[in-house]
């Protein structure tokens, strides 16, 4: 199965669940996420601020920050590249671009050697850590420059799939939160 038909496979399976359902299932994700013991001890975190369509993380992104860690969020720079940003509040993210994703504002963050771990969205995935994302290539290019971070996949798990054509440019996760 080619990409494309595979993301779509995966948006038919989605719009099964309405927001809330969705809602309910990432609770069951990020519990089991906030158990492991990387998560736990990493005082970086590079996350994302998920849309409607992702596991959600808005609770993460604010539990972290409660406990005095260091919280990381994207941020579209061009039409190729994501920023990294430091987040210290909700207050500091604004909609922004055509799908007024929530991003942070703010001085980027170029450390990347600092970054613990990173915690990766993704349209679809396999249990050995092959990522299927939206099609940009943004995270691929983002992950090339933090090869040590430990990078870890989260999705619901009707985006579980068996296999996922990849190519070189293609970055593979580490582990995978169902």
């Amino acid at each position: 199965m080619d990409k494309q038909t595979l993301r779509n496979l995966i948006k038919e399976r989605k719009q099964q669940f309405c927001v809330d359902e969705l809602i309910i299932q990432s609770v069951d994700v990020t519990q089991r996420l906030e158990q492991n013991k990387l998560f736990k001890f990493a005082h970086t975190v590079l996350l994302y601020y998920s849309m409607e369509d992702e596991v959600n993380t808005h609770g993460l992104v604010a539990a972290l920050l409660h406990q005095g860690r260091r919280v990381l969020l994207p941020r579209v720079k061009d039409d190729q590249n994501l920023d990294i940003v430091p987040v210290t509040s909700g207050n500091s993210l604004l909609p922004q671009g055509k799908y007024h994703i929530m991003e942070p504002m703010g001085e980027p963050f170029t450390d990347y050697s600092d970054i613990d771990i990173a915690i990766v969205p993704g349209i679809a995935f396999t249990q050995d850590g092959k990522r299927l994302g939206r099609g940009k290539g943004y995270y691929d290019r983002l992950l090339v420059k933090m090869p040590s971070v430990y990078k870890m996949g989260v999705c619901f798990p009707f985006q579980i799939v068996k296999d996922i054509p990849t190519d070189e440019n293609d970055i593979l996760m580490d582990e995978v939160f169902v």
